[in-house]
């Protein structure tokens, strides 16, 4: 006699996920390693290290969980891999450190990855996402410029301003 619930073969161990998992304790430890290397200005309280350690201490949990989870097969089915997407964003990434190191600064750069990014999710409004990144990016540098007195990379835009 059946009780009505098909039958799930068992799953298997994803090998993705254990990698991935592997990846984030990796990086956790980096973390906690590169933090003991900052000079403590503190007297008290807690350091410039504190914040990589607590970083580190969320990408151990996820890495945990993530190993449970790959061990007992529960991941969810990943889509077929679509590499545009990853082109579009590392060729903002490499636009962005161009930029900023030919002197562009940062309003160009930004908007750079900002566009190609937003191509990579599918937008095709190229002119509309550009006059957006320069606004937003122009809002965002005189923020840290102005407001915070916090230097960002100077280009001719910036010089403008």
């Amino acid at each position: 006699m059946t009780t009505g619930d098909p039958v799930q073969p068992p799953r298997r161990i994803d090998r993705a996920g254990v990698v991935i998992a592997a990846l984030l304790a990796g990086l956790a430890a980096v973390l906690v390693w590169d933090a003991h290397g900052l000079q403590s200005t503190a007297m008290y309280g807690m350091g410039p290290e504190a914040m990589p350690v607590v970083i580190a201490s969320g990408l151990a949990l996820l890495a945990i969980g993530n190993l449970v989870d790959a061990l007992r097969g529960n991941l969810p089915e990943r889509e077929s891999a679509d590499p545009v997407p990853v082109v579009f964003i590392l060729a903002g990434l490499a636009l962005l450190i161009g930029i900023i190191g030919f002197g562009g600064g940062f309003i160009l750069a930004t908007s750079a990855l900002f566009v190609t990014t937003s191509a990579a999710f599918g937008r095709r409004a190229v002119l509309v996402d550009s006059a957006i990144a320069l606004g937003m990016s122009t809002l965002i540098y005189l923020a840290f410029d102005r407001l915070l007195t916090l230097s960002l990379p100077a280009g001719p835009l910036e010089r403008l301003l």
